[in-house]
């Protein structure tokens, strides 16, 4: 595990070593070694800090869009992508504590993994300090994503944005190919979205619909991207 003094100056705030290390440990190193705390109840303090961080943000920046808007932009800000890519910049994933499978699969990569640590470190914020110590770091945190409405997506459902984008562009039928792996208490689901048999979009997580959603995501982002009619293969050959 790397020095967790350098991940604590990269977020900008102060947890005591004993929560921090819950904060870092994910379930699959936790069986490994007696069936110890995961951070998944951190995780589940983190994401309602998180989603009423940024609603309250969004409410208060934005008086003249409606609930739809606010929702969608909540949804691209908080979802799995936007948070493992904060994850990577801040370089969280050296210091999750993993089981071996999860080593052996890069899971200190999979964004699943590092956007339920992201949300994790944020619940250990707020019990080692306070609410308005938790909600700056949120805001430290994806301040740069809401100030960036081109970033902020499609919406909620990522896989009803790839399929009418998918439809309008004529691109052809959608598939989506997942595998599963890891013990039971663990396990790991990688998703590809082929549309009209070419791969658009890749996702992982802990679920066969979390995994989906990540890849549609992936595939929109790609496919909004580049032009019109051009695959991401064609768009990349031409770059």
């Amino acid at each position: 595990m790397a020095e967790p003094a350098e991940l604590l100056k990269r977020l900008g705030v102060d947890i005591d070593a004993g929560t921090l290390r819950l904060a870092l440990t994910h379930r699959s190193y936790a069986y490994e070694n007696g069936g110890i705390p995961t951070n998944e109840r951190l995780e589940f303090l983190g994401d309602s800090i998180l989603g009423f961080s940024v609603t309250d943000a969004l409410y208060r920046d934005h008086p003249d869009l409606p609930e739809g808007d606010l929702a969608k932009r909540r949804s691209a800000v908080v979802s799995t992508r936007a948070l493992a890519g904060i994850a990577r910049e801040l370089g969280v994933g050296e210091h999750i504590l993993l089981g071996q499978g999860e080593k052996l699969t890069k899971g200190n990569n999979k964004a699943s993994i590092l956007a339920d640590t992201m949300e994790a470190l944020i619940g250990a914020t707020f019990l080692a300090n306070d609410l308005e110590t938790a909600r700056q770091l949120v805001m430290r945190l994806v301040g740069p994503l809401l100030a960036d409405a081109g970033a902020l997506g499609a919406g909620t459902d990522w896989k009803t944005n790839i399929q009418e984008l998918a439809a309008s562009r004529h691109l052809g039928n959608i598939q989506y190919q997942v595998t599963g792996y890891g013990p039971d208490h663990a396990r790991t689901f990688d998703a590809t979205l082929l549309i009209g048999g070419t791969a658009y979009g890749k996702g992982s997580g802990n679920s066969k619909k979390e995994a989906e959603q990540e890849a549609a995501e992936d595939a929109w982002r790609s496919l909004t991207a580049t032009p019109q009619g051009a695959s991401p293969q064609g768009a990349a050959a031409g770059a």
